[in-house]
């Protein structure tokens, strides 16, 4: 049988003509990978996805080593990439007034703060509560602003916890206020575990917009723990969202949820979006081949449908 390499295309009434992927591979799809990976790799890694048509792909965090081990070499990995990796579209994480120091000090002008919607991983992800977590990061976005970059705010566990269960939608909106009452540019919603669904999905939105924050400020962040990243991210899209994370291959995890498994994987989001004739800039057949490679770099095939098929295993 022979496998179709695209899709058919059938536009959708109420989806818009172009969504800008926002590749997180690099960053959140490696940061959970328990042998290390070289650096040289990563920076191939970045490399192969730029060359697939990625315009949005987040780097690195400058975090502390002793926090997450496989992104301690941040500032080798900017130097290896030179010009590629500076611009407002290849963002990192920081996690605090350091970790926004050691970016400036690398030429970065995109930089993302981590948020929790929960006070449990807000204590174990930042050691904080989540008010404590707003005030050290107050600093980080006015100066990253002040230095005229543009900043990100992550907000995770915005649809279930692992500690505390189900997340009021009320407490969400909260954090994501608080967040972007700081100035940020854009919001991130994050459902870290997976659990979401697409009338959660909505209402979270339409509380946001009640509350200020419209989709046009808004990105998602679906997990694909109980395989239900694809079809949220098509409800928030069609809600008005346009602004997609996504990893190439379907990596991903959270080193401190281990309930997170990997992230919608974006051959899977571009097989979907090239069905409905959506714009994204991205070549599949290009991204098949980078999640291939990066697969027998890490010694395991990788997670995403649609790369299995099309790559025949």
């Amino acid at each position: 049988m022979t496998m179709p390499s695209l899709p058919m295309t059938e536009p959708m009434p109420g989806m818009p003509d172009r969504v800008t992927i926002y590749e997180v591979g690099p960053r959140d799809g490696l940061q959970n990978e328990a042998a290390a990976v070289p650096v040289e790799v990563k920076a191939e890694f970045v490399r192969r996805l730029l060359a697939a048509g990625l315009e949005t792909v987040e780097l690195t965090s400058f975090v502390p080593q002793k926090w997450v081990p496989q992104l301690g070499d941040a500032e080798e990995l900017l130097e290896l990439l030179g010009p590629e990796g500076l611009g407002q579209q290849r963002p990192v994480l920081v996690p605090n007034e350091r970790g926004l120091d050691r970016a400036v000090e690398c030429g970065v002008t995109s930089v993302a703060i981590f948020g929790s919607a929960t006070e449990t991983f807000a204590r174990k992800n930042l050691n904080r509560s989540v008010a404590e977590s707003v005030q050290m990061f107050a600093p980080v976005v006015k100066r990253a602003l002040d230095a005229g970059a543009w900043v990100r705010a992550y907000v995770s566990m915005c649809f279930g916890d692992p500690w505390e269960g189900p997340v009021p939608v009320e407490q969400v909106v909260d954090v994501c206020l608080r967040l972007m009452d700081l100035g940020c540019d854009q919001l991130s919603l994050g459902d870290t575990i997976g659990v979401g669904t697409p009338g959660h999905v909505l209402r979270l939105l339409d509380a946001l917009d009640d509350a200020g924050i419209g989709p046009d400020q808004s990105a998602v962040h679906f997990h694909d723990t109980y395989g239900q990243a694809l079809a949220n991210t098509m409800a928030a899209i069609r809600r008005g969202v346009r602004v997609v994370d996504a990893s190439t291959g379907g990596l991903g995890g959270c080193p401190y949820a281990r309930s997170a498994t990997g992230n919608l994987a974006t051959e899977d989001l571009v097989w979907a979006l090239d069905g409905l004739g959506i714009e994204h800039g991205a070549d599949l057949a290009q991204l098949v081949q980078t999640s291939t490679w990066m697969a027998a770099q890490l010694g395991r095939p990788a997670p995403s449908r649609v790369v299995r098929a099309l790559a025949g295993g």
